[in-house]
């Protein structure tokens, strides 16, 4: 390969002025978003998004659950085809930067390789993946793990929200029932806050997720019998709520025993009747187990099975699991880890490896093709919140790191192993 031209970086002014845009839609008015899935500010923010696609000359496609995909062939129908990209949806009162960063810095990097001359001997699509965040509907990544083949299409399209409302019948609503198939490229990129303060206080500010934790979502159902909660004698009551308090203590407790690393949590209980003047019949729990390691896992839910009854018996209940989502543990590609390594040594920016606790959309995407999720650092470790933040300096640091892992994989034809050979 010839000897290797000046590091690319990315269009700051490009990247910024996208981020103030895309933060309009859903703005709380406090630095935050609540742009939940295929809501009304969603909608408008794919809208805009999608008319961005389409005035900078990328084929716009929706597939058949939703994702958003900005496709711009430059290398000729053969070239390999490179995606990178996030999601727009936002958890409730959430953050501006969670997702809409990765997809952003998606198209300002595109952008930006383009400007930089050459021939391109690649392909490169956007992706937007449709409810990565699985506040309304359960569960998360539920648009890559269909495209990766993780669940069946018409199960996604079937899932409800608290109203009753399906993916599918909103997918109508919205305008983002597409018919297109989903491009299918050779490896996946995707660039995102961190999400701890780990970066922060080792000064960091790259670092390639090399592990991706597994997690269990589980649904609890626990059963009581709905009554007065005036005249209703105490030992008379079925307190659904008193049940799942129980569990939901238990579930905490499981974190603090375990003998390997486990997080825990119950972070959304949906309650029937929900009336302060009725003892509840039914309360149904959301309920998370995470881990780096499958046997820890199994312990936790081997664990919960096990005490269930028993607890739920403390408040003459009964309790059962309806459903569990598993996501199972993993690593990325190395390849691009070290890549992203590479060229964040090169631009002269600390760097530290970590792994992610959360989801993103590329642990879907990595079962079927080599991806990687880096980081960029969030102030104080704050996310999902609304005063969630990055400066413009480390937005635009990842930024540059992107545009020249781009540059380097394009330049070795979307070969991984030559675009780490010494002049990439």
């Amino acid at each position: 390969m010839p000897e290797m031209p000046s590091l690319a970086r990315i269009d700051a002014d490009l990247l910024h002025g996208l981020m103030e845009k895309v933060s309009e839609f859903g703005s709380t008015g406090d630095g935050g978003v609540d742009r939940p899935v295929l809501t009304d500010a969603h909608k408008a923010a794919r809208d805009w998004f999608r008319s961005e696609l389409t005035a900078r000359g990328y084929t716009v496609l929706v597939d058949a659950i939703g994702n958003l995909f900005g496709r711009i062939d430059l290398a000729g129908p053969d070239a390999p085809l490179v995606m990178i990209g996030s999601h727009l949806d936002s958890q409730p009162r959430g953050g501006r930067f969670d997702g809409a960063y990765g997809v952003m810095a998606a198209l300002a990097a595109i952008e930006s390789f383009r400007k930089g001359g050459g021939t391109p001997r690649c392909n490169y699509v956007i992706a937007d993946w449709m409810n990565e965040e699985g506040a309304r509907f359960q569960p998360s990544l539920l648009g890559s793990s269909v495209f990766a083949g993780l669940v069946d299409l018409d199960w996604a399209l079937a899932r409800r929200d608290r109203d009753g409302k399906s993916v599918g019948e909103e997918l109508v609503r919205t305008g983002y029932k597409g018919t297109d198939p989903a491009p299918r490229p050779d490896l996946y990129l995707e660039i995102h806050i961190e999400g701890d303060a780990r970066m922060e206080t080792a000064g960091a500010r790259i670092a390639p997720f090399l592990r991706h934790w597994g997690a269990l979502k589980v649904r609890i159902e626990v059963t009581g019998e709905q009554n007065h909660t005036g005249p209703t004698p105490m030992e008379d009551r079925k307190d659904a709520v008193l049940g799942a308090a129980h569990i939901i203590a238990e579930i905490r407790r499981l974190a603090d025993i375990a003998e390997d690393t486990l997080y825990t949590s119950v972070a959304r209980v949906d309650i029937s009747p929900n009336s302060p003047n009725i003892v509840p019949g039914k309360a149904v729990l959301f309920c998370e187990l995470r881990a780096p390691e499958p046997a820890m896992l199994e312990w936790s839910e081997a664990s919960l099975r096990a005490a269930l009854p028993e607890l739920a018996a403390k408040a003459a209940t009964r309790a059962e699991i309806v459903s569990i989502d598993r996501r199972p543990a993993g690593k990325f590609d190395p390849r691009l880890a070290r890549l992203t390594e590479r060229v964040a040594d090169d631009f002269g920016l600390p760097r530290m490896q970590l792994d992610t606790i959360g989801g993103h959309d590329a642990v879907a995407v990595n079962a079927i093709l080599p991806s990687l999720v880096f980081a960029v650092p969030s102030v104080g470790g704050v996310i999902h919140r609304n005063d969630e933040y990055t400066s413009p300096e480390d937005l635009a640091a990842g930024g540059d790191v992107l545009t020249d892992m781009v540059r380097r994989i394009d330049r070795a034809g979307g070969d991984l192993d030559l675009a780490l050979g010494a002049n990439a």
